[in-house]
């Protein structure tokens, strides 16, 4: 078998500009973050024989330059933020600007195998939809939480005609969306299976499928990981350190760790079980929900690799 060498590069994303910096190689170049500017990025990196980029997410500012570098064959690792900087730290890298950005990015980024799970450019349009409904709950709670502190009678109608509007409209788009991913073959069996997992309603199953594309075609330890739900240890010598968990993405997280108060305490009775086990061998309520949230985060895993409907016995996975 023929062997690629395998050239990496980096780029740092802001608003108006894109930095870029080859791993290995003085090639240093700046660009606007425009279809001209993505063009002249693919030229420079194709006569310098790049073949994988890392590139952190930005306020959304990366997603254009991503689509068009992946339409053009190029293998984009889109990495989390606090993981470069903590590549940073390891590399002694304490100063910061762009272009110092860009280079670490680059090492970063070959240091790290590629993906095993290829991109899917579906998923971008699903995940700006769920994001606009996460910020319509998000606008509900503030509303909810203003209306409690209102005492004219006039700004406590204003909010409950807020509220009421607010969550037609998350209800409305949660229904298009779930029509979306149902019109998608792959997609709506996908929502099927995990459907069919007491505890988890239309909107976790929306936010499993949407934040992780991944999902049955890795292990559970690579999707805890990924949601951020993987304890991580804390030990040195004879000290043994609590367990935490960080990074990983967030909403989806979130999403997961929601679903798990109801589903511990009412709708699974796996979660139920699991929940008191580790009660009475003195987990916290947190703790415990956490670990609920990751097991559901499997069962979710298991079904759509398995591609058949939650049973009982899926609880032993």
């Amino acid at each position: 078998m023929e062997h690629v060498t395998r050239l990496t590069a980096g780029i740092d994303t802001s608003k108006d500009k894109l930095d870029l910096a080859v791993h290995g190689s003085p090639l240093r170049l700046t660009v606007s973050n425009d279809k001209r500017g993505w063009r002249q990025l693919a030229t420079e990196c194709r006569k310098a024989g790049v073949n994988h980029i890392g590139i952190e997410p930005t306020a959304g500012y990366e997603r254009g330059v991503t689509e068009y570098l992946r339409a053009l064959n190029y293998v984009v690792l889109v990495l989390q933020p606090h993981r470069v900087r903590m590549f940073a730290r390891a590399l002694g890298i304490r100063a910061k600007n762009d272009r110092i950005d860009a280079a670490v990015i680059a090492a970063c980024a070959h240091a790290l195998d590629a993906p095993s799970v290829p991109a899917d450019p579906r998923f971008n349009q699903f995940a700006d939809r769920l994001t606009f409904i996460e910020q319509i709950e998000e606008d509900i709670v503030r509303a909810i939480t203003r209306a409690q502190h209102a005492r004219l009678p006039s700004i406590r109608q204003y909010y409950a005609r807020e509220l009421k509007r607010l969550r037609a409209e998350r209800q409305r788009r949660l229904k298009d969306l779930a029509c979306e991913l149902r019109a998608e073959p792959d997609l709506g069996s996908r929502l099927a299976l995990l459907l069919s997992i007491p505890g988890i309603g239309d909107r976790t199953a929306i936010a499993i499928i949407v934040r992780m594309p991944e999902l049955g075609q890795i292990s559970r330890e690579q999707a805890a990981a990924l949601a951020g739900l993987a304890p991580f240890d804390d030990d040195s010598g004879k000290h043994r350190g609590a367990r935490h968990i960080a990074g990983g993405r967030g909403r989806l997280r979130r999403s997961l760790y929601a679903a798990a108060l109801p589903a511990a305490f009412r709708w699974n009775p796996a979660l139920k079980a699991l929940y008191a086990r580790l009660v009475a061998r003195g987990k916290g309520h947190k703790s415990a929900l956490v670990a609920c949230a990751r097991k559901l985060l499997t069962y979710a895993n298991t079904v759509v690799a398995r591609g058949t409907p939650w049973t009982a016995q899926s609880a032993a996975a």
